[in-house]
């Protein structure tokens, strides 16, 4: 009876979450509300709208999994570590305002291709691509997760019908649904983590949650440092918060991107104490803290935490459909140097069915969750320069190839296990990950400078011949 009682409260959930969010969410009828967030009335969605939307997009299952594990390893550093990603929210506001108010950009692809060129702006369109394959299976493997064990029957089915629930509502709201949705996952998540901590906190008290842990490069600091080292590219490869830059005044956008990425950092280290609470008690997390420490304080608890990992996966998981339908709709073309088709709808439609399907593939084949931000974080290295050092040079697609290029290869070379151990900084975990980023961000910075300091110099020369 229990057993029974237990898998409907759990299933039904899922299945009111789909048609509730299926019934607030509005039909967006026209290219600027399904593309755009706008209103059916051509309005642009608000400052607090555009803040809720950007700080639960950026709350992946995964990101609260990650953290609460990394908390249950490395204690508050561990959770200082992952919260640190939130500050490239911040960062990323300040270089689009910089883009719109300044290069006339109305999108990073348009930007791209009017600085550095088509080829670029393909490259790029590709790796936002990659990007958005992973955020299907890494947040629906989360759910799966609060359901059964990975590859179980279980896991597979509720994370196939977490995904179907979620791309009902996308394709009836594009963008301007995701945003709506958006405020009420956001309530709803704030809501349970208020909730979750009520239950974590009083075991231990703040004041040892907060001293748990040691701050020495091989205790966690490693990861510290590669993540300030990542925000300095990180942000602008991932759309759903990019094209959430380009939708609203500049000034209401650059503040909702602070007070979004503040918030989230304060979220997401709040989260750790998950993680924490496991390792003080002697739970053993099994690669998802969070799911260890529900357990562990009943059913009830449980069922807290699924909401919430449902609300955080629900959020990222219909701003990925959004943003592939842009990308595929109107951003390739763009790139192709051609206008939007008139069924854009249609074709970005049909987009969201498809990495609906295709990007649960590695979900079903058990892939590692956390590779989904480490590793991308260092393949796009070099996207760092291409945005932040854009200023100092002239329209030179060289620029953005010797910095790009290099800093995918160096990605790729760390995933087989091809860079070599001496490039490694200390001794912890991460390790080899920091010297990866570190001399590989300098490489790339190198590459991106080099043409412009060759142009200089042969400036130079030229004048000094012509004056002789």
């Amino acid at each position: 009876m229990t057993s029974a009682i237990f898998g409907l409260t759990f299933w039904g959930f899922l299945i009111f979450y789909g048609a509730a969010l299926y019934a607030v969410t509005p039909h967006a009828r026209t290219v600027g509300a399904f593309f755009r967030g706008e209103d059916n009335s051509g309005r642009m969605a608000s400052q607090w709208a555009l803040t809720a939307s950007i700080f639960i997009s950026w709350i992946f299952a995964k990101s609260v999994t990650n953290a609460a594990n990394l908390g249950a390893s490395y204690g508050i550093v561990g959770g200082l570590a992952y919260a640190t990603y939130w500050l490239s929210i911040p960062l990323a506001g300040f270089v689009i305002y910089y883009l719109r108010r300044h290069a006339g950009a109305t999108s990073l692809v348009g930007f791209l291709i009017g600085k550095y060129g088509r080829s670029a702006a393909l490259a790029f369109t590709a790796a936002i691509l990659i990007r958005l394959y992973n955020e299907v299976w890494s947040n629906t493997a989360v759910v799966g997760g609060y359901y059964g064990p990975a590859g179980s029957p279980a896991f597979i089915g509720a994370a196939l019908l977490f995904t179907a629930a979620t791309l009902f509502y996308s394709i009836k709201g594009g963008l301007r649904g995701s945003i709506i949705t958006d405020i009420i996952q956001a309530a709803v998540f704030v809501v349970f983590l208020a909730a979750v901590l009520l239950l974590v906190l009083p075991k231990h008290g703040v004041a040892t949650l907060l001293n748990t842990g040691d701050f020495k490069l091989a205790a966690g600091v490693d990861l510290l440092w590669v993540a300030s080292l990542q925000i300095l590219s990180y942000p602008f490869h991932d759309p759903v918060l990019t094209d959430r830059g380009f939708i609203t005044e500049e000034k209401a956008m650059l503040k909702a991107f602070i007070l979004a990425g503040v918030g989230g950092f304060f979220a997401i280290l709040a989260f750790s104490f998950v993680g924490i609470d496991a390792r003080l008690s002697g739970l053993a997390a099994g690669g998802n803290a969070p799911a260890a420490v529900a357990q562990a304080l009943g059913i009830g608890a449980l069922f807290v935490m699924t909401v919430l990992m449902i609300a955080a996966a629900g959020s990222t998981l219909d701003s990925t459909f959004a943003s592939l339908s842009k990308v595929v709709a109107q951003e390739l073309p763009a790139v192709a140097g051609r206008q939007p088709p008139a069924t854009a709808l249609r074709y970005g439609t049909v987009a969201m069915i498809a990495i609906a399907v295709l990007g649960n593939l590695p979900m079903i084949a058990g892939a590692e969750i956390l590779a989904a931000t480490t590793l991308s974080g260092t393949m796009v290295m070099g996207l760092a320069p291409v945005f932040l050092l854009q200023r100092w040079v002239g329209r030179s697609p060289w620029s953005f190839h010797l910095s790009f290029w290099p800093g995918l290869l160096l990605g790729i070379l760390l995933a087989v296990g091809w860079i070599p151990a001496v490039w490694a900084i200390g001794e912890g975990q991460y390790a080899l990950l920091l010297g990866t980023n570190l001399y590989g961000l300098a490489i790339c910075t190198a590459g991106f400078l080099l043409p412009e300091i060759v142009r200089r110099w042969h400036g130079l020369a030229v004048a000094r011949s012509e004056s002789a």
